[in-house]
């Protein structure tokens, strides 16, 4: 007999962990639409300079990352979640109060901590909650967060930010209300989801998996009874029980390097970095580089920078729409296939000069292709391919994966348009999305409709 669910309270544990996406999604965008006033502001000039100011934040994520695993395993999902929320919230204060650019830096890398933090966990924390026939929706929840932060993000720096002239110089953009105040009220904007997420996250449970682990079994039971009642409760804790049968609560992280584990970590790790080499992010980071050498001004800019995250957010949804109902694998392939097209024209279109908005065009199908494949979907499939026991662990080393290429990506960006030109670059990662689309075909399991211990099971045996 099918359990019937209780969807309110799945809904509600859901949303209430996937706020610390959305602070993830805001966190890491908002940079994006401040950029050119904050450069103005602090004076800076070298690439080194806009890069580290860029991508500090992607610093405290492996950090953050890092932590999770060896700290969530001993301390629970909830009480690190808690911490990345009291992160967040410090981030947005001492970033918006810098007066000088060390500490701005500081406080970039102490969000990126919490970004960390709450991009390993809260896919996690969901996927250890959410029964197997929804996993994959309630997964894809997070990105849709992650999304909606990133475009309240995009619609608040372009709401706040008061029209630029177009032949505007440095010295006017510095010591104008933008290049002064607006850019603070960017960052400091981002206070109340995080006030909000850090006092909501005492009031949800822990992961039952988790408290399994560590012998709070009546704990766990009366959590999955909430979800699905007494006997999807009884069941869901006999199958958890046995991929932990002779098995302590301490992990040690050369159990990663057992043979299966390994193939399964690399996987992951693959899948994370894949994830953000395919390139789709520089277009969030370095909004402005991308449209103005398609011939766009710092106002327009800042417009299809809202443009693309309202596409990014309605793609999203075809993602929750679909993870359940076509599998993993269709949409990765579809992914990582479009992308490598669409960049090859993308790269041609800079290549000759192309400007206007056939650019632009192809800038947002590029996101809307992102957005209902590799960025929900990569998340579910990290969240859900590793063993129960070493779940944490794992994820810590697929996150830390995945914001390592973030941080090259971010980088590296400047260095490659700068050297190569728009064209050369998006070629580039065009041919890195065909080398994806080949290791997906090639080894990515099917994991939709199964749960968390069956594919434990199929994959470790």
């Amino acid at each position: 007999m099918k359990p019937t669910y209780n969807m309110k309270y799945i809904w509600l544990v859901s949303l209430v962990a996937a706020m610390g996406g959305l602070l993830f999604g805001y966190d890491w965008v908002v940079i994006g639409g401040a950029k050119p006033f904050y450069e103005k502001f602090f004076q800076l000039t070298s690439s080194f300079q806009i890069g580290w100011a860029m991508s500090s934040a992607l610093v405290g994520c492996l950090i953050g990352a890092m932590l999770s695993g060896a700290l969530s395993d001993k301390f629970g999902r909830k009480r690190l979640l808690i911490a990345a929320g009291f992160l967040f919230t410090l981030s947005a204060v001492g970033t918006a109060l810098s007066k000088t650019f060390d500490p701005f830096v500081i406080y970039r890398l102490i969000g990126g901590v919490g970004i960390g933090l709450a991009s390993a966990l809260s896919p996690m924390y969901i996927a250890e909650i959410a029964p197997a026939e929804i996993r994959g929706r309630f997964v894809s929840i997070n990105q849709l967060t992650i999304v909606i932060g990133i475009l309240a993000a995009q619609v608040i720096n372009w709401r706040i930010a008061q029209p630029v002239p177009e032949n505007a110089t440095a010295e006017f953009i510095m010591n104008s209300w933008n290049g002064q105040v607006g850019w603070r009220w960017m960052f400091g904007a981002e206070t109340i989801p995080a006030v909000l997420f850090f006092a909501l996250m005492f009031v949800i449970p822990e992961s039952p998996r988790w408290l399994v682990k560590n012998g709070k079994n009546d704990i766990a039971a009366a959590i999955l009874t909430k979800v699905g009642g007494e006997t999807y409760s009884g069941a869901t804790m006999v199958h958890i029980q046995k991929t932990l049968e002779n098995e302590n609560s301490r992990v040690e992280f050369n159990e990663l390097l057992k043979p299966r584990v390994r193939i399964i970590l690399g996987i992951g790790i693959f899948l994370a970095v894949f994830q953000q080499w395919c390139g789709i992010n520089v277009i969030f980071n370095y909004a402005e580089e991308v449209f103005s050498q398609a011939g766009y001004g710092v106002s327009d800019i800042l417009l299809n920078i809202v443009i693309t995250g309202a596409v990014n957010l309605i793609f999203t949804f075809v993602a929750i729409y679909t993870v359940d109902r076509w599998g993993r694998r269709v949409l990765m392939l579809t992914g990582s296939g479009g992308l490598a097209i669409i960049y090859l024209l993308l790269g041609s279109g800079y290549f000759i000069g192309s400007q206007g908005i056939h650019m632009l065009f192809l800038v947002v199908t590029a996101i809307a292709c992102y957005a209902m494949s590799l960025a929900p979907v990569t998340w579910v499939i990290i969240s859900e391919i590793f063993p129960n026991r070493i779940r944490g662990a794992a994820m810590s080393i697929a996150v830390f994966s995945l914001w390592t290429a973030c941080f090259i990506l971010t980088y590296s960006f400047p260095f490659l348009n700068r050297n190569l030109g728009a064209a050369g670059t998006f070629w580039i990662y065009a041919g890195i999305c065909v080398i994806g689309f080949i290791f997906i075909k090639m080894q990515l399991p099917e994991t939709k409709g199964k749960t968390l211990e069956e594919i434990e099971r199929e994959l470790t045996d």
